[in-house]
């Protein structure tokens, strides 16, 4: 890979000043590093940033991401993106675990069987969302799948907990754009988990650097929105 700070140093000085150092430590928008990792893995999936995904995750490996996270991590997304933009990152993923030494294929973290996913997977969604949500499933096929596939099938998983996969499913939202009626749904959910507005901001704070204003600047207007309607 051709080195940056050769060919572009006045970049990368700014970038780097910016992102590792500025946003990192600004006072009263900071995370616990693992946290801070598993938000800046779940945004880089959901801009399909792969080489950047690439260097970041040893880096996530060192700040206390278990192997079982991240795969849970990238398993999840496949619903907010589709498996065509996330293979390459499930693909990344075993090759730095190869180079680590991660034995594959890592314990399996599956508590539901096909015969009752979807009556686990809608109480998943009654968690997060609501008891209003126990009849959602009835509504269509595809409301069935979400409660069966998306919920059923990832949500009730181990590995993460139920609070964790709220926030990296916000993290895909909020990276991909386009989503702002679902990531408005999603930041409700976080805060119904005990993700709180504050704690939703200093997550957008710390992915800024990898999906830029725009996209940070529509999500901090959905938090609102969804604080607006939990006050």
């Amino acid at each position: 890979m051709m080195n940056l700070h050769e060919t572009d140093p006045e970049f990368m000085e700014r970038f780097e000043q910016f992102a590792y150092k500025e946003v990192v430590n600004e006072e009263g928008q900071q995370l616990p590093e693992d946290t801070r990792y598993m938000a800046i893995l779940a945004t880089l999936i959901g801009c399909q940033s792969v080489e950047p995904y690439r260097m970041i995750l040893p880096k996530a490996l060192e700040a206390g991401l278990t192997p079982v996270m991240v795969k849970e991590i990238v398993y999840q997304s496949v619903d907010y993106l589709g498996i065509g933009r996330i293979l390459p990152f499930l693909t990344v993923t075993n090759e730095i675990f190869a180079e680590q030494g991660i034995t594959l294929p890592l314990e399996g973290q599956a508590t539901t069987t096909m015969e009752d996913r979807l009556e686990k997977g809608v109480q998943a969604q009654a968690d997060i969302f609501g008891d209003g949500m126990k009849e959602a499933w009835k509504k269509g096929h595809i409301n069935r799948w979400l409660a069966a596939n998306c919920f059923g099938d990832y949500y009730t998983r181990t590995g993460l907990s139920l609070a964790q996969r709220e926030m990296i499913t916000f993290c895909f939202l909020a990276a991909q754009g386009g989503c702002e009626p679902q990531l408005t749904a999603h930041a409700k959910g976080n805060m119904n988990l005990g993700n709180d507005r504050d704690f939703l901001i200093r997550v957008i704070s710390q992915c800024l650097p990898y999906i830029g204003y725009p996209r940070s600047l529509n999500a901090v207007a959905c938090v609102n929105k969804a604080a607006e309607g939990n006050d």
